[in-house]
């Protein structure tokens, strides 16, 4: 049986169906007995979606400027 390790290093592959079946039948007997992680599993399903809904998102105007004005201080005094 996999440990939580074993399992978290393990579940791009079980994602993308690249785990003979032994291994999938490993991971999913651990999965079955490790709510932890079941929700690391949940949560790293959901991440590719959220991070296409972040940047989605427009930074308002005055923020991006004044972010933009305080980077390029930080540069030209770390110069």
């Amino acid at each position: 049986m996999y440990t939580c390790k074993d399992a978290i290093n393990l579940l791009l592959n079980f994602l993308d169906g690249e785990m003979t079946p032994e291994e999938s039948r490993h991971l999913k007997e651990h999965l079955s007995g490790c709510a932890p992680c079941v929700d690391f599993l949940r949560t790293y399903k959901a991440t590719p979606g959220l991070c296409k809904r972040a940047m989605a998102q427009q930074m308002p105007k005055e923020v991006s400027a004044k972010l933009t004005e305080y980077l390029r201080a930080r540069i030209k005094s770390a110069s």
